[in-house]
Parts: C-alpha cells; structure tokens; sequence
C-alpha cells in the first residue's frame, strides 16, 4: 500500500465556523466546499482536514451520521510555542488549558474551535 495523501474529518454542529476559525488562526485554506462541507489544506500540515455537518444525509456510514466529534484533538506541533500562545490569547481564541510543560518535555497549551473541537499546539523542549 502506498498512502498519497491524507485527512481528518470532523462532524461538527457548523463546519463553516469551525473552516474560519482554522483558516483565520492556523492558515489553512480552503481546498473544496460544499452545502454542510468544507476540506481545507496546509502545504506544512501533512493532512487535510474536513468539517462536515452533523446529520449530513451523504455521511457514510449512515449510523455516524449523527455523532459529534468528541474527545478528540487535533494536535500541531510547532516551533515559537510561547509566541503562538501569546499571538492566539491576543486574538481573543479561547484558551481551554494555559501553557505549561510536562516533565517529559512537552511544552503545550489548547485552544477551541467555535465548535468546541480542541486544538493542541505543542513544541518538545526537550527531548522525549
């Protein structure tokens, strides 16, 4: 198997405030769009990532139609992690859990999504 490209996707209550919010504060751009849709791509992210809406009558299979995302997050790992930190609370993003770092060397914080998904934005100061 050969994997030529990749992609996470979310059913969110609405996908087109979760596209903003992720074009607006992580430069994705929207790829394609469409009623209850939206695929969005970052050159650097290595993914794609879907929004679609929940109870979406093309969602297969048809028994998840329904399910919201949940206990998931979505991670990026960067560099500058104090300064993403300061630039996201400055944009007024909501920030779920504050920057600190773990005695294994993970330096992190998280934010969320107008649709409550939980964006985990993490630098290794030290190594794992």
């Amino acid at each position: 198997m050969r994997i030529t490209d990749s992609a996470i996707s979310l059913n969110v209550p609405d996908p087109e405030a979760s596209a903003a919010f992720v074009t607006e504060h992580f430069g994705f751009q929207v790829a394609m769009q469409a009623d209850g849709f939206v695929s969005l791509r970052r050159e650097d992210a290595g993914f794609h990532l879907i929004f679609l809406r929940v109870g979406l009558s093309t969602f297969k299979p048809p028994s998840h139609a329904d399910a919201v995302s949940g206990g998931l997050l979505v991670a990026f790992i960067v560099d500058a992690i104090d300064q993403e930190y300061t630039r996201l609370r400055d944009a007024g993003v909501r920030i779920v859990t504050p920057i600190e770092t773990e005695p294994w060397g993970e330096r992190y914080f998280q934010v969320a999504d107008p649709n409550d998904v939980i964006f985990q934005l993490v630098q290794w100061v030290a190594e794992p």
